[in-house]
């Protein structure tokens, strides 16, 4: 897998991220330097006309062949919290756009939520896109993915948390819900927000008020102020 930009390429040097090959221009070789200087890692020095044409998107003259982007398993999410009073895990559901789970990888690294679940069918996956539009958060934020949701949402209470779906038609409006102890909350795809069998599996069911002409926000949005709105009634 091919990830580039600054931000996303030093975040996995930082983490010791397994790289096979780092691309830079020679603008950038003191950037890294610091990171490979004890480092077996092939470095590649391009100039600016080379890089654009290698590698598309904003590069900002800095890329790596990685391995892919592995996933932490549900077990080893609910064991590394067990012992904390407040856990917020975050389940994406269908969610399609490798834009949107950059993103909400993003804030949930700034509003420190605790893992992300994504299933393995119709949904993105960690991806050199995702990975740039975190800009390193995919490098700090433990990312599950299964078979089935709601099978991993009655595991996910059987070790005692609330499941919280946000959806147009819930009835409490996301201020007035309780967010403290162990929590997973629900986002649904751009299109068709929560699937049917997941939105019955869920405790509670809150909604994001809105005065406009459009009923809808986008999914990174609306997970943006969910994440702030679960930190502020955190204290």
């Amino acid at each position: 897998m091919i990830i580039y930009g600054k931000n996303t390429v030093l975040e996995a040097l930082k983490n010791n991220k397994d790289i096979v090959k780092l691309y830079v221009t020679s603008n950038n070789l003191d950037l890294v330097k610091k990171y490979t200087t004890n480092k077996k890692l092939e470095v590649v020095v391009l100039n600016p006309r080379e890089f654009d044409k290698v590698f598309d998107g904003n590069h900002q003259g800095i890329a790596c062949e990685i391995c892919e982007y592995s996933y932490v398993s549900l077990d080893y999410i609910i064991k590394k919290n067990e012992d904390k009073e407040d856990v917020a895990l975050v389940i994406l559901d269908g969610l399609e756009d490798p834009h949107n789970l950059g993103a909400i990888l993003r804030t949930a690294d700034a509003t420190g939520i605790n893992g992300v679940i994504i299933p393995k069918n119709r949904s993105v996956s960690l991806n050199s896109t995702v990975a740039k539009v975190s800009t390193g958060a995919i490098e700090h934020v433990d990312c599950c993915q299964v078979t089935n949701l709601v099978n991993a949402m009655n595991d996910l209470k059987k070790a005692g948390y609330w499941i919280i779906g946000l959806e147009l038609d819930g009835s409490i409006d996301y201020r007035k819900q309780d967010y403290r102890g162990k929590i997973a909350v629900v986002i649904g795809s751009e299109g068709k927000g929560i699937s049917r069998l997941v939105k019955e599996n869920c405790d509670f069911k809150v909604f994001i008020p809105m005065v406009g002409h459009v009923n809808s926000l986008n999914a990174s949005v609306s997970a943006s102020i969910l994440f702030y709105e679960i930190l502020r009634n955190r204290g």
